[in-house]
């Protein structure tokens, strides 16, 4: 198995999603950073900071499941997109393009679940020898 996680594209997607949406919040003011911003900033690292973890799992079934969190996380997260474009935190438009990107990054984390576990080579076959009648 490679180590280097940082040739995941799903986890470098979701480092650059994470880091957006501190630059969303960062520039807040108290109230909304206190509020919705942290709780949005958390689901938003929750992303990488799952696949990362499921990533270093010993076990594949392990993998799978942080990954699962990690598509939860960005449920959460497109909810507090909402909630950030609905209470003016937002601009409308940037909201929508960072639920459509997240949408996107949804389907290719779960492309990567499905090939978790599965091998990149096929398995080599043996045969038994059999002996001559």
């Amino acid at each position: 198995m490679n180590n280097d996680i940082n040739k995941l594209e799903i986890y470098r997607e979701a480092m650059r999603i994470g880091e957006h949406v501190w630059n969303v919040v960062i520039t807040s003011d108290y109230y909304a950073k206190a509020t919705v911003g942290k709780q949005f900033v958390k689901a938003t690292d929750s992303i990488a900071a799952n696949i990362a973890e499921g990533y270093g799992r010993y076990h594949y079934k392990e993998n799978m499941q942080f990954c699962h969190y990690a598509r939860g996380s960005a449920e959460e997260t497109q909810t507090w997109i909402k909630k950030s474009a609905n209470r003016g935190l937002m601009e409308k438009e940037a909201a929508r393009q960072l639920y459509r990107d997240l949408d996107t990054r949804k389907k290719r984390l779960n492309a990567y679940i499905k090939t978790i576990g599965k091998p990149t080579t096929p398995k080599r076959t043996t045969t038994t020898p059999t002996s001559d009648p």
